[in-house]
């Protein structure tokens, strides 16, 4: 089917699953172009070349002034110098495969509305940092407590020019440590590692963006690996990649 409802968007920003408090979101993304135009230029119309890619990110929803929600959460970033990790997933929620955008930005503006007559509002701005990736979803929101891997994404064909990993552990009760990797493969049967993310800490919850450098060849298939230690507890874990073209 070719239509999404938007009422399965989700909304990841750094370690917080923030869906339940927005209700609208919007990605906006530019390049810029440079002319280029000369003298006898043919037909008398003017030319250009395109030059940087931009990007900014709207969202807006319900006040909430509890710990952890979104009120905190965004309150806490705006203004700092540490990049905000980001996945929106808008393509039928976090679903394996999905599509998805995930990068890293910096919150530009946080407002309230607070209406005589009506809800509290809140709203935030972003501007995206260096590039938006537009990928898939590896892992979606999965509940992790075994060393496991998940089921592979088929890309149709390799590409050659590395991309960016994104990774978010929403929550964490796991008494041990947990490593996530992303891993490719050209015959979905022999897979490789691409990028391994930070070893998450025994019950911590976090975030990480990963580039993997230009040039590099990405494999057909990707999937995402899991080595937990401990005993008890999970975690919750999202991850997406996306592949430059």
């Amino acid at each position: 089917m070719p239509y999404r409802h938007g009422k399965s968007t989700k909304i990841l920003v750094n370690e917080y699953d923030l869906s339940t408090y927005f209700q609208d979101t919007s990605f906006a993304s530019s390049i810029e172009t440079a002319e280029t135009t000369t003298y006898g230029v043919t037909g008398g119309a003017k030319t250009y070349v395109v030059g940087l890619d931009d990007a900014t990110i709207s969202l807006s929803g319900l006040f909430d002034g509890d710990a952890n929600a979104i009120d905190e959460v965004l309150t806490g970033i705006l203004g700092s110098s540490t990049d905000v990790n980001f996945t929106i997933a808008a393509d039928g929620g976090m679903t394996l495969g999905a599509r998805c955008i995930s990068g890293q930005s910096i919150e530009t503006k946080y407002d309230l509305k607070s209406p005589v007559a009506d809800v509290v509002t809140a709203s935030a701005d972003f501007q995206v940092d260096a590039e938006a990736s537009r990928g898939v979803i590896l892992a979606p929101l999965s509940s992790v407590s075994a060393t496991s891997t998940g089921t592979s994404v088929d890309n149709g064909a390799s590409t050659t020019n590395g991309g960016v990993a994104v990774l978010h552990v929403t929550a964490n009760t796991r008494n041990g440590t947990i490593i996530v990797k992303v891993q490719h493969s050209s015959d979905n049967s022999t897979f490789a590692d691409l990028v391994t993310f930070a070893t998450v800490a025994t019950t911590t919850k976090t975030s990480e963006y990963v580039s993997v450098a230009l040039g590099t060849t990405v494999n057909r298939y990707l999937r995402v690996s899991y080595t937990v230690a401990g005993s008890t507890g999970s975690a919750t874990v999202a991850a997406t990649f996306g592949r430059r073209y």
